[in-house]
């Protein structure tokens, strides 16, 4: 069933307000889902976002959302194909760097809720004149960090934001704290090294940690 824009902003906000921390992950082996997956629900931070930048990202996300109290979104989603293998693997929703008028058609012909990019004001006016509202900012860090952020919530209030791009630990609360900012998106929940060497507890550990952000 299609989904319209403010419909898939919606959902994104009620995704955001589940967990501070929306863990962006770069799988290289599919078996490695399943238990990454638990670990970080088992942390507190229940949504998942996969990214298609490898090979095993599509068997992962199907995988992963496999795990109770999961909910798998796919990306690094740009293209129409990239939304109809998510949709086929299952994704409950997608997230993008940025947006084209073709990717935001096939996102909701396909009832697929996205979470569009912006990295400057006229960008996210465009995405607000469409009807989306909860907007990914990136990459976060090169487009200002939390400051452009703050700069932003003057003239664009009623717009959130998801800030992901050299998001850590360290500065999170940064964004956290501004009232545009339910949540953020970031990679070090789950360390390329803790993965490879199935550190599951260290990753549940991070989890909680990023979980108790809020």
């Amino acid at each position: 069933m299609p989904i319209d824009p403010g419909s898939a902003s919606r959902r994104m906000r009620e995704l955001a307000d589940l967990a501070p921390v929306i863990p962006v992950l770069v799988i290289e082996e599919a078996a490695r889902a399943v238990p990454l997956g638990e670990a970080l629900v088992a942390g507190g931070l229940p949504v998942l976002e996969v990214t298609l930048r490898t090979a095993a990202a599509p068997e992962a996300i199907r995988a992963m959302a496999s795990v109770a109290g999961a909910v798998v979104g796919a990306g690094t989603v740009i293209t129409p194909a990239d939304v109809e293998l998510a949709v086929e693997m299952g994704a409950a929703f997608a997230v993008s760097p940025g947006a084209t008028e073709e990717l935001l058609d096939a996102c909701e012909a396909a009832g697929l809720p996205l979470l569009p990019g912006a990295a400057t004001a006229s960008e996210a006016m465009r995405l607000a004149a469409r009807g989306y509202d909860m907007l990914k900012f990136f990459p976060a860090a090169a487009a200002g960090g939390a400051a452009a952020l703050a700069a932003l919530a003057g003239p664009l209030p009623g717009i959130s934001f998801c800030p992901t791009g050299g998001v850590s630990a360290a500065n999170a609360p940064d964004y956290l704290r501004l009232p545009t900012v339910p949540c953020v998106g970031g990679s070090w929940v789950a360390p390329k090294a803790a993965v490879a060497a199935g550190a599951w507890d260290d990753i549940r550990a991070l989890a909680a940690a990023a979980c108790a952000l809020r």
